[in-house]
Formats: structure tokens, sequence, C-alpha cells
């Protein structure tokens, strides 16, 4: 393992939705947010964030009420597992009448 001098430039990159092209039409299971449960809505200002901190996609917005981008979410429940308030809970996608991948087809 090397090591590196202080001050000197390291490999990062800028989390973001979408540099993939969209994703979230092959989940299995998709967060529900309950507004009413969200720390950031109950104290109606900027609290908390977990949710934004720990999905790994970038899809959640952060502020007043975290909105999910449904677009880029992959359903892996993270945003559910760390929510203190338990205010997101994963829901299967046929429960939004949208099929699984590979429903109705024939293998």
């Amino acid at each position: 393992m090397g090591t590196r001098e202080c001050g000197s430039p390291i490999s990062m990159s800028k989390p973001s939705a979408g540099e993939a092209g969209r994703t979230g039409d092959w989940r299995a299971n998709r967060p529900v947010m309950t507004a009413q449960a969200c720390l950031a809505v109950k104290k109606g200002e900027v609290v908390c964030q977990l949710c934004w901190a720990y999905c790994p996609d970038a899809c959640i917005s952060r502020g007043v009420g975290p909105v999910i981008d449904m677009e880029y979410c992959k359903g892996c429940g993270i945003c559910s597992e760390v929510c203190p308030a338990n205010a997101i809970e994963m829901v299967p996608e046929a429960a939004h009448g949208v099929c699984n991948v590979g429903e109705g087809s024939e293998r």
C-alpha cells in the first residue's frame, strides 16, 4: 500500500443520479414515504436527512420532506432501514399496479 503527500489530489466522484440511465423500472420493491411521520416534515425544517445521506443512487432530494426519484430508485431499501421515524416502507411494485420484471412473459 502506498502513501501520498498531504495536499495532493485524490480521486473522488460526485454522487448523482442517472449517469447510467434510468434504473427504476426493474426494482421489485419501492419505497413509500409517509410524510406525516418524516422528521423533516414534522419540524418544518431540514433535519435528519439520513435517507438522503445513505441512498447509494442519490435519488432522494434533500430538503423539507424528501422526495424519492422513482425513475432511478433501485428499491434497495436502505432508506427504509436508516429512517429513525420509520417514515419509509418498502412495498412490492405489484401493489402499485406495476408488473415486476419477468412477470407475464414466457421463459
